[in-house]
């Protein structure tokens, strides 16, 4: 415990490829330790699960010492453990929990299984402090883009209102970066392309928001052909392909379904806060639509610093922090990765 007798809870996040520690108490993030493998996978155009297994091994001692020095304590402060044990790559999941582990039954500590996207949505409390008695919460990150209604984080259940059929957003800005020879990841690489380009250049399809559609299901798959399609008939025609205005049009198709089914979950839900989360909130496009388009409808707009978006520790930390101030039973140190995992609650249950 702290002076203050708060708990000091060390989060463990290592699902994808970063690499991810931070530590929290009473809702304020004390430091975090954050390392990437993306430029290993670059040349794959994706992640490469083993090379991101492999990554996490490599970066678990160093990462965690960086949390504990920007944090200033020491690892006997630490008081509890809390880990993503699921969804995310099998591979990797299985270090960041193997680690974990390790470090609670060290220090003889509590240990916590949490869901990820669990973590996402926490990631904001550390920004803005508590969520609103309920809320809409928007995740759209590399492998997700769901609608969730939410209450108390870690008391009630988290209702799905609504996922994506095939690709998440993060994976179609991924494919598109691709086509269009920026790179990867293709967030940030679309992002900067975009920022010389017109929106309105080419007229993208948004997919599922014809009124008998279902109001909170995404699909993206058929924009990221259209946009290839589109690359095609250029490259054909012998014609030179305008990078920068088909970057900004898809990011734009891709932000206006985002915003227009978020909101309508707020209001028919009958609320007045939206919380959007992930990977892809970083995107600045998505940020000032989303905040002009929460003005005109009066609803307060919650998004955390980029910094916060991405997959980190710190979101996780979040999580075992409301966790033990809750008062949840801790999971223990038989808890297992669950690598397709199903959001129903913020700590997920021992596998039988």
């Amino acid at each position: 415990m702290t002076s203050s007798g708060a708990p000091v809870v060390l989060g463990v996040e290592s699902s994808c490829d970063e690499t991810g520690f931070g530590i929290v108490s009473d809702g304020i993030l004390l430091g975090q330790g954050l390392a990437s493998s993306a430029s290993q996978h670059a040349m794959f155009g994706g992640v490469v699960p083993e090379i991101a297994a492999r990554a996490h091994l490599d970066a678990v001692v160093p990462t965690l010492q960086i949390a504990l020095d920007d944090a200033g304590v020491q690892a006997r402060d630490i008081t509890h453990v809390a880990v993503t044990s699921g969804p995310g790559l099998a591979t990797a999941v299985h270090v960041g929990l193997a680690a974990a582990k390790s470090i609670a039954w060290a220090l003889d500590k509590p240990l916590y299984g949490v869901h990820h996207l669990a973590g996402h949505a926490a990631a904001d409390t550390l920004e803005h402090g508590p969520l609103p008695e309920q809320s809409i919460v928007l995740i759209v990150s590399g492998g997700h883009t769901s609608i969730l209604a939410v209450g108390d984080l870690v008391r009630d259940p988290i209702e799905h209102l609504g996922d994506t059929l095939d690709d998440a957003a993060g994976e179609a800005f991924d494919k598109v970066s691709r086509l269009l020879g920026l790179g990867y990841p293709g967030g940030p690489a679309i992002s900067r392309a975009a920022v010389g380009g017109d929106p309105a250049a080419f007229a993208f399809p948004r997919a599922m928001l014809r009124p008998r559609d279902a109001p909170f299901t995404f699909s993206f798959s058929g924009l990221k052909t259209s946009v290839a399609r589109t690359v095609e008939t250029l490259e054909r025609a012998g014609e030179p392909v305008p990078v920068a205005d088909i970057a900004a049009s898809f990011e734009q198709a891709v932000v206006d379904v985002l915003v227009t089914k978020a909101l309508r979950a707020v209001q028919e839900r009958g609320l007045d806060t939206l919380v959007i989360v992930g990977g892809v909130a970083a995107n600045a496009r998505l940020r000032a639509v989303a905040q002009e388009r929460c003005d005109a409808a009066g609803v307060e707009l919650r998004i955390p610093p980029p910094r916060l978006c991405t997959d980190n520790g710190a979101m996780i930390a979040a999580v075992g922090d409301l966790l033990v101030r809750s008062g949840a039973e801790p999971s223990g140190l038989s808890i297992a990765a669950d690598p397709s995992a199903v959001l129903h609650g913020a700590q997920l249950p021992l596998l039988r």
